[in-house]
């Protein structure tokens, strides 16, 4: 049987803790867009400037391996193939932040998020939650994503919504009980007073297995969840579930 939200742990949380790919915003608009955006600016920089001391510094800044960028055609296509792949790794991440926040000054990029998503989060910190973004991500990218925020016609800078922001440079992978620690530690938190909300079974489990309370967020286009899923986390398809 599907397991219900616990109202009492969640009324009970000082903390929302949230994921941002398919949890407040779409998986497609990460994949569709930016990570193209990224991958388009690299590929400019790299056959224009490869040869510029500032670009070479970006590249060991991020933590680039030496094997990785022998040449211009060897980097594009090692990024080529962690983008197609979805792989997560550290120094694309920090690359990506640096290439994204190019787009979002100039006006080339903006971030929708879903519908019930700014409301929601606007309520939760008026009733006294703190919240606080846990994303494979950098920080940096964390906070230009939420710098220029659709909002009806217009956008709005929602960095201010947030307390704290966390990558896996600062509390480790999203996969392991460990970093979930950390992070409650760093917030000041007791575990129990924190609730975690991903599309993610996996980081939901390695939540969980920390004490965190894990809810699981399923939205269009989002990996489908088994019965198994929704027999061990509680799942809703909007944050005005909670």
């Amino acid at each position: 049987m599907p397991v219900s939200i616990d109202s009492g742990r969640w009324s009970g949380s000082s903390v929302a803790l949230l994921d941002i790919e398919g949890t407040i915003s779409s998986i497609s608009f990460v994949k569709d867009v930016l990570y193209p955006y990224a991958l388009n600016r690299l590929s400019a920089l790299a056959r224009d400037s490869w040869n510029d001391p500032a670009f070479q510094n970006l590249l060991v800044g991020a933590g680039f391996p030496n094997e990785t960028r022998p040449d211009a055609e060897t980097l594009l296509a090692h990024v080529e193939d962690l983008t197609r792949r979805d792989v997560k790794a550290t120094y694309l991440k920090q690359l990506q932040g640096k290439l994204w926040k190019i787009g979002y000054e100039n006006g080339e990029l903006k971030t929708p998020l879903f519908e019930d998503v700014i409301p929601t989060l606007q309520a939760w910190k008026q009733s006294g939650k703190a919240l606080a973004i846990f994303s494979s991500g950098s920080v940096q990218a964390q906070l230009q994503f939420f710098s220029v925020v659709e909002d009806g016609p217009s956008t709005r800078d929602l960095r201010p919504l947030f307390a704290s922001h966390f990558d896996p440079t600062i509390a480790g992978s999203k996969l392991e009980k460990a970093s979930y620690e950390k992070i409650c530690k760093e917030l000041g938190q007791d575990a129990a007073s924190v609730t975690f909300l991903t599309d993610n079974v996996k980081e939901a489990e390695a939540a969980d297995q920390a004490g965190v309370y894990a809810v699981l967020v399923d939205r269009p286009g989002n990996a489908a969840l088994t019965a198994e899923d929704r027999e061990r986390f509680a799942v809703v398809t909007s944050l005005r579930e909670l």
